[in-house]
């Protein structure tokens, strides 16, 4: 007995010494993350390109009838400004840009829900979700038109319709992954069906749900240069477009800079968003 006693003994130390090595040393300790954070690291990218764009430009290395200066490009903003244009097509912009983003990401939330709950819901929503992913916006955009015109319900239509599948891909993926240890204590503890789904299914798939999210900006953005360019009246696409037929390269250059600018500071705005909404993860990033 006293043999089978100190094998057992070795054993547990031996299965102890790992979660002892894993045990967590505390931020400054750490050698094997990526860093401590960079102040302003988001722009470090962006700068390097603004900044050989204009080391290029200067000593003629870029070609200005392909590829505007940036002085040039900031003086065409600054006159598009001055005559009022560029905030009324942004706003134009900004409008259709949210109004597809929110309701895209609403049903995408619902049919994620659905389907992550549900193998009848799964069966009914799954296969025709994964046909649209596989079907490029600019395939439907003809049948649109036909369906729904040209005005501005085919182009909140085609938004929404492009963003909701990353967030439906991504928030179902998550819900289905939540650790069944969890399903196996909520029953235990006798959690109701609203109970589980509001402490155990939604804290669950949050992390899916803003990776979604960040997809689904940028998304929104890609569809809304699309449909501005379809017989459009108003917005950046259409000065652009506008701007394309009278050869103006610089003002195609400012509705270029200005998408990037959205999508960029929209994925910001994400992930602030999801580091505060999911303080409680201690992750790779952190």
């Amino acid at each position: 007995m006293a043999t089978i006693d100190a094998g057992a003994l070795r054993k547990l130390r031996a299965s102890t010494a790992p979660v002892e090595a894993l045990a967590p040393r505390g931020r400054g300790r750490r050698t094997l993350g990526p860093g401590k954070p960079i102040p302003f690291g988001f722009a470090l990218g962006p700068a390097l390109l603004i900044g050989t764009w204009v080391v290029g430009s200067a000593v003629g290395a870029i070609d200005p009838e392909t590829l505007p200066a940036p002085w040039t490009v900031a003086q065409t903003a600054g006159e598009l400004i001055a005559d009022g244009r560029l905030q009324s097509n942004l706003l134009t912009s900004l409008q259709r840009a949210v109004i597809g983003l929110v309701l895209g990401v609403a049903i995408g939330v619902v049919l994620a829900l659905v389907a992550g709950l549900s193998r009848i819901g799964e069966a009914v929503v799954d296969g025709p979700v994964q046909i649209k992913r596989a079907i490029p916006t600019l395939a439907l955009i003809p049948l649109f038109i036909v369906w729904f015109g040209i005005g501005e319900q085919m182009k909140l239509i085609v938004i929404t319709t492009s963003v909701l599948i990353p967030v439906y891909i991504n928030t179902h993926a998550y819900l289905r992954s939540v650790d069944a240890r969890y399903v196996e204590l909520a029953e235990t503890v006798g959690l109701s069906r609203w109970g589980f789904l509001r402490r155990i299914a939604l804290p669950g798939s949050l992390p899916g749900f803003f990776l979604g999210l960040r997809l689904a900006v940028t998304i929104s953005w890609l569809a809304l240069v699309v449909v501005e360019q379809v017989n459009a009246t108003s917005g950046i696409g259409y000065l652009m477009t506008q701007a394309r037929t009278y050869g103006q390269i610089d003002v195609i250059v400012v509705g270029l800079v200005i998408y990037g600018m959205l999508g960029l500071f929209g994925d910001l705005a994400v992930r602030a968003t999801e580091r505060k909404v999911l303080a409680w993860r201690q992750t790779l990033g952190d």
